[in-house]
């Protein structure tokens, strides 16, 4: 069959890294997946519509941590890879890869724009041969019914027959030394024969193990999965960590000894809330999809609704303690320490700290922040705060607040000697859990 022949060639050109490669969207997603094809001697462009990133990038300046500096350098002088904001160039490509957000609206619902822009952009120049693979994060069907429907409208090709498509969901975790993008397996997904070759063709050559399943669509759900499990346990520690505080019972503690058991129990950490690209956000597509085929998932909207409650348990965690102090909010100088939505991270993407940083504004806190992993606030679709930078964390800046926030615990900060010189904290992250003893500062748990 032509379509077989079509994709026999490519994954020849895939198999003797010959193709070039295009990552759309430069992101904590796309640009460490295109190191990866770059380290296996893949000639890659990133696209991106951010001018400033694309001129940072041809730099040899990289604004990702996963992906050093000087690695960048050399994938440019060896000619392996490019920044551009020109999407012409998508008719050079063999396959090209989408790795662009995927949020939620207002009303939490998906919003489709980025996908649905992209799609309209490689359909314009889609041709004969090429695949396509989504890898950002979205509701069972999005492949096959949204982004099939574009490019084949659009580009007069047929998907299977001139040109091929597929779904492999990103698995990133920022901040994890102990994992790269190569060395995650890869799930990849097809709704034909010769899309499934091809795409399985193109993983093959750059990371160390790739999961065919049956659809797009079987692809997308487990990535779905995967952080709606995450959701939902994170969910019950939060909401166990409520109740054992009420209790007086330490539920750090009670994790320590629950996860010495060797056979069935994970440990799952609470919180002061959900922040991130993925946890916030994906369980919300499936959910969304499911009122489609009128079944409820009262799981994932539990979960979700406990996680969304948490920074307000903080805020009243905050009001109490202070409280104790004989000093109200209002006019109380508070630092945030940390603001990035974990640890290790230069990401405040959906980070509980922007919704703790307004909420107590407006209670009328004077806040200030420290996160060596994020200098300088940006306005965000929660609140906007490019007013704030971060501050220095001197023993004396610390003594003066009337409160310490612990909303993120890099491990750059010495917990110790903040325990010393701070008059109250309030820690989410058990940080101070070793120092508890030892600390001038009165320690409260949230």
């Amino acid at each position: 069959m032509a379509e077989l022949a079509l994709a026999a060639t490519l994954v020849e050109k895939l198999r003797h890294k010959r193709a070039k490669i295009g990552v759309i969207g430069c992101g904590y997603v796309g640009l460490p997946l295109a190191r990866e094809f770059c380290h296996s001697g893949f000639q890659v462009i990133g696209f991106d519509t951010d001018s400033a990133k694309v001129t940072l990038l041809n730099s040899g300046e990289s604004y990702i941590r996963a992906v050093p500096t000087i690695e960048l350098k050399d994938y440019l002088s060896r000619d392996l890879f490019e920044a551009t904001a020109d999407f012409d160039r998508l008719a050079e490509l063999d396959a090209m890869l989408i790795c662009v957000p995927t949020p939620l609206n207002q009303h939490r619902e998906p919003d489709m724009s980025y996908i649905a822009s992209t799609a309209h952009s490689i359909a314009k120049r889609l041709k004969q041969g090429q695949l396509v693979v989504l890898e950002s994060t979205t509701y069972p069907g999005t492949t096959d019914e949204f982004l099939r429907a574009i490019l084949e409208s659009e580009s007069q090709l047929k998907v299977g027959q001139d040109c091929f498509l597929a779904y492999s969901p990103e698995r990133e975790n920022p901040g994890d030394k102990n994992w790269r993008t190569r060395d995650i397996p890869k799930v990849v997904g097809a709704d034909d024969d010769a899309s499934r070759a091809t795409v399985k063709a193109l993983y093959e050559n750059v990371v160390t193990q790739v999961v065919p399943v049956s659809s797009s669509r079987a692809a997308e759900a487990s990535k779905l999965l995967e952080n709606i499990y995450r959701c939902v346990n994170i969910a019950l520690v939060n909401e166990l960590k409520v109740l054992f505080e009420r209790m007086n019972i330490d539920i750090f503690e009670v994790i320590g000894a629950s996860k010495t058991k060797p056979f069935g129990f994970k440990a799952f950490y609470p919180g002061p809330g959900m922040g991130g690209h993925c946890i916030p956000v994906d369980p919300f597509y499936l959910s969304w999809k499911a009122r489609e085929y009128e079944t409820p998932t009262r799981f994932i909207e539990l979960a979700g609704e406990v996680n969304t409650e948490m920074p307000q348990y903080v805020v009243e965690r905050c009001i109490l303690a202070l409280n104790e102090d004989k000093k109200s909010v209002n006019g109380s100088k508070i630092l945030i320490l940390g603001v990035a939505y974990k640890e290790n991270v230069d990401d405040v993407r959906e980070s509980p700290a922007l919704t703790l940083m307004k909420e107590l504004r407006k209670l009328g806190a004077e806040l200030s922040y420290h996160d060596s992993f994020i200098p300088q606030m940006k306005a965000s679709r929660i609140v906007d705060l490019s007013d704030y930078s971060s501050v220095e964390l001197s023993n004396e800046f610390v003594a003066d607040q009337d409160l310490v926030l612990i909303v993120t615990a890099h491990s750059d900060v010495d917990y110790q000697q903040l325990g010393q010189n701070a008059k109250l904290i309030v820690d989410t992250r058990n940080a101070m859990g070793d120092f508890h003893e030892d600390a001038a500062a009165r320690i409260v748990r949230a």
